[in-house]
């Protein structure tokens, strides 16, 4: 009778291929099965990322992990996605699983972590996360001393950005795509927009940095974030 597989979860950086931790290398490297997950209708930027440290001897496995659903309808999807995986995971076959930035910085992971941790041993690997490698890429430093950094979805009502980023000293907007216009609306308003800096796509081929009020907000990706730097204290 087969024992168990263990369950992995490995954060591979935000797009550079060589932002990823030598742990990350070597589990990729040995797992037997590697599973990512995708839109519908789209390649898996994660297993893109990787796609030169693959051989073609490991099994993959793509999912599915649709967003912005109401929390019941998704966790039958969720529940369904993954089982696939929780059956290689019986079989005694070890499973890694690719997931862009972090695992746990609002990464999908976590909705396998809570359905396959308590069955089966499971092991989360860090990964550098977007919110590391834009200001970076954006060349400003993010905080100094003592300052509050401050991570926003744009997602989030106008009046609850706005509270927020009047009450800390450093913030990074994520999730912009359409909420891009607003967000920037609200910058202006609060007078934030000159010391805001967008990014999108960092550390990848395709990374673009363009000036806030250039921005279409029309072609803003999932991938984007607007950066608002610390004031410099000397």
């Amino acid at each position: 009778m087969n024992s168990k597989g263990r369950l992995y979860g490995i954060g591979v950086g935000p797009g550079d291929p060589e932002l990823l931790t030598l742990k990350a290398l070597r589990l990729l490297r040995t797992a037997p099965v590697i599973a990512y997950q995708s839109a519908i209708d789209k390649d898996s930027i994660a297993r893109k990322i990787v796609s030169q440290y693959l051989s073609k001897n490991q099994v993959e496995v793509l999912f599915h992990l649709p967003r912005a659903l109401e929390p019941e309808k998704a966790k039958s999807i969720y529940d369904q996605e993954v089982e696939p995986i929780a059956e290689h995971l019986a079989a005694g076959r070890n499973v890694v699983v690719l997931c862009e930035g972090d695992p746990f910085f609002y990464g999908s992971f976590m909705y396998l972590f809570t359905r396959l941790s308590d069955e089966y041993q499971t092991e989360v690997v860090p990964g550098i996360s977007s919110l590391m490698a834009c200001p970076v890429s954006l060349g400003v430093p993010f905080t100094y001393y003592n300052d509050i950094l401050t991570v926003l979805p744009a997602t989030l009502p106008t009046e609850m950005l706005t509270s927020h980023l009047l009450a800390t000293d450093a913030a990074a907007i994520i999730k912009l795509g359409r909420h891009f216009g607003r967000v920037r609306d609200i910058l202006h308003q609060l007078g934030l927009a000159s010391r805001a800096k967008y990014i999108e796509r960092a550390t990848m081929t395709q990374q673009r940095i363009v000036p806030l009020d250039e921005v279409n907000p029309d072609d803003v990706p999932y991938f984007s974030m607007i950066v608002i730097p610390t004031k410099l204290k000397l």
